[in-house]
């Protein structure tokens, strides 16, 4: 499947691949949420904000989003990555570490030296693939608290 592999930007016209996609994977309907990304990143046109596809056989069969990110609590700028899903037929087929490789090389170009993500500690699949393209945990530390 990758050999007829392309990452390339999204474009307004793949959104609703993206929301079946991310449906499929999270397990959850969001579609608004995705609209608003679109909005920001497929056709706001601005060079930090990053959000690419992988497509096969006219298929979208992953995506990846990322931005630049600068001076929340002290962090100079850093690339953020806050979305990746793989298609679960097109897994383990190098697609996910394309995009990770292509997004860090555009972050890259943007003057970052850094790229940064959250995973949540259960999801042993996507914590695997992050700390396979050699993420580890940084400097900073993630706090929460419920609101009642």
């Amino acid at each position: 499947m990758s050999d007829q592999l392309s990452i390339r930007n999204a474009k307004p016209s793949d959104l609703n691949d993206v929301i079946s996609l991310d449906t499929v994977t999270s397990k959850t309907e969001k579609a608004d949420y995705w609209r608003g990304i679109f909005d920001r990143f497929v056709t706001g046109g601005k060079s930090d904000r990053i959000f690419l596809v992988a497509e096969s056989n006219g298929r979208i069969a992953g995506f990846i989003a990322g931005e630049v990110r600068a001076w929340e609590f002290g962090s100079p700028p850093c690339g953020w990555v806050f979305a990746i899903a793989v298609s679960p037929k097109a897994r383990e087929g190098g697609i996910g570490r394309r995009m990770f490789d292509e997004i860090s090389a555009r972050l890259k170009q943007t003057g970052v030296t850094t790229v940064r993500t959250m995973v949540d500690r259960d999801n042993k699949l996507t914590l695997s693939f992050f700390r396979s393209m050699g993420l580890r945990t940084g400097r900073y530390i993630e706090l929460e608290k419920p609101l009642d």
